[in-house]
């Protein structure tokens, strides 16, 4: 994949730093074109719209609307010429199997797959800390490892053919200062964790695990996403965007039975 066309986006809009840190690595290895949300849709999952607004950009364009309808936008009407699509780079991590559905970051790559076009989806993991009072704050090179690391596999994946066998890459890394500089293959975490406590009228969700991976005590099993970073290293996971389904000859047996 020589000097790819790359859509750019991401699912923290237009202005976050690790989408412009991305974007000034990227276009050492391709010609890159960002095609992002106007505001921030963490978490947004595959939310889809009829119809969104578009308006250029000095980078590309900006898409009144999710992650999702900028990779549709993108792909379908605004570049079609796109030989990869890259997602990030998010602040904050996306580790684990059942985080894949719900991260608008990921969600991006998934549907670039189904596109048929192939994607690396990037986050970086950022203690939960540095969040106490909101935007960490942190400047384009914290996101140094992560953006390296895209860029190796932007420049190196044509080589090996890996999007032959994978429909797209999840790349999660550690904040540049934590960063060992090594890269291993991973597959995602199956650990949840997360509560859901009632107290009257209100029920509150937390998910445990943000604390267990300061401390460094997660259960993650070796070659998973969580247990890569949480040893501060980069993880990479190949994986397939089609949903599987299993044999299930019982299964078969009651639906006869209807």
């Amino acid at each position: 994949m020589e000097n790819p066309d790359i859509l750019l986006t991401n699912d923290d809009g237009i202005d976050a730093t690790g989408l412009h840190a991305l974007y000034e690595a990227l276009r050492s290895v391709g010609s890159v074109t960002v095609v992002a949300p106007a505001e921030d849709h963490s978490a947004a999952g595959r939310t889809l719209s009829s119809s969104v607004d578009v308006r250029e950009h000095d980078l590309g364009y900006v898409v009144e609307g999710t992650p999702v309808d900028c990779a549709l936008a993108g792909l379908q009407s605004l570049c079609p010429e796109t030989d990869l699509v890259v997602a990030g780079c998010n602040q904050g991590a996306n580790l684990g199997s059942a985080v894949l559905g719900r991260s608008g970051t990921v969600s991006t790559a998934v549907e670039a797959a189904f596109l048929g076009v192939p994607a690396i989806a990037v986050s970086m993991y950022i203690p939960a800390a540095a969040f106490d009072n909101g935007d960490p704050g942190l400047d384009q090179a914290a996101y140094a490892s992560a953006v390296d690391a895209t860029t190796h596999l932007v420049a190196g994946a044509g080589d090996i053919a890996v999007f032959e066998r994978a429909d797209y890459l999840n790349v999660n890394a550690p904040i540049a200062s934590r960063c060992t500089g090594e890269m291993v293959v991973t597959r995602p975490s199956e650990l949840y964790r997360k509560t859901a406590t009632r107290d009257g009228e209100t029920v509150t969700i937390r998910d445990p695990i943000w604390g267990a991976m300061e401390s460094g005590s997660t259960a993650d099993p070796a070659g998973t996403d969580r247990h890569a970073v949480v040893e501060n290293r980069i993880s990479v996971s190949p994986l397939s965007a089609p949903h599987t389904a299993a044999d299930d000859p019982e299964l078969v047996g009651l639906a006869d039975a209807y």
